[in-house]
């Protein structure tokens, strides 16, 4: 549905249900804008006044439905406060990454040093809340319109990262199994940009790509916030802390 800033954000639910439809909209925009599923897997809603496409399941499209299966699987492990970051990627040697950071906590949002939106010890109002997500959105779109296209033969597919100090051993959401590895080998020389993040009374969520260098040829420098992805033999390793932001 719609994405509805409500006055105040009072309750974890309240966060939880805004959080998914935030994480709904910006896979959306995503795959939308990169081309990965034709027009008719995808519906229009509204997030503020702000037009947004979000995916849905098409008997035409079925990676349309197994990408939102996922959805909703990232979403069990999200009510559950177990997933630390979902990432969606393109084949075994990726060509291009999407990092959504979560954290969680029961008296506001644990900020990291550096943060865009620190404010100390000041709470997070629903405007807050609802600036960064409209401004995410917006610095998505910017993005994704000025990278240049994917290869033909591409592919998606998801990992979730946990906290492990609570998730069991034995856990894992519906349409996820068992993974090998913590990293990815990444093709060409990869370049990083932190696209933004989003703070609840509730709850966190960062959000960064990794890509192709020459991939963002067209991308002002000035549009995003970037730093140079200096990775040995294109390995990049989930990072849980974030240390390098």
């Amino acid at each position: 549905s719609a994405v509805v800033f409500p006055n105040k954000i009072s309750t974890e639910q309240q966060s939880l249900i805004l959080i998914k439809r935030l994480l709904a909209v910006a896979v959306s925009c995503i795959t939308y804008l990169r081309g990965i599923f034709p027009e008719s897997a995808y519906g229009t809603r509204y997030m503020d006044d702000v037009s947004v496409k979000i995916l849905r399941e098409d008997k035409n499209c079925p990676g349309s439905t197994q990408l939102v299966k996922w959805m909703l699987g990232c979403y069990d492990a999200l009510q559950k406060k177990y997933v630390s970051i979902p990432v969606p990627f393109s084949s075994s040697a990726i060509t291009e990454c999407y990092h959504f950071k979560f954290k969680y906590t029961n008296h506001g949002p644990l900020l990291d040093f550096g943060s865009e939106n620190r404010r100390g010890n000041s709470t997070i109002t629903c405007a807050d809340t609802k600036k960064a997500s409209i401004l995410l959105i917006r610095k998505i779109y910017v993005l994704m319109q000025n990278l240049s296209p994917l290869p033909n033969n591409v592919c998606l597919t998801m990992k979730l990262f946990y906290y492990d100090e609570v998730t069991p051993s034995d856990y894992q959401p519906p349409g996820f199994k068992e993974g090998e590895c913590e990293g990815v080998i990444f093709e060409g020389e990869p370049k990083c940009l932190n696209i933004g993040e989003v703070p609840t009374p509730f709850h966190m969520v960062k959000v960064k790509v990794t890509t192709e260098k020459q991939r963002m040829e067209n991308v002002d420098d000035n549009i995003l916030n970037y730093r140079e992805g200096s990775v040995p033999l294109q390995v990049l390793n989930v990072d849980r802390e974030d240390a390098d932001d």
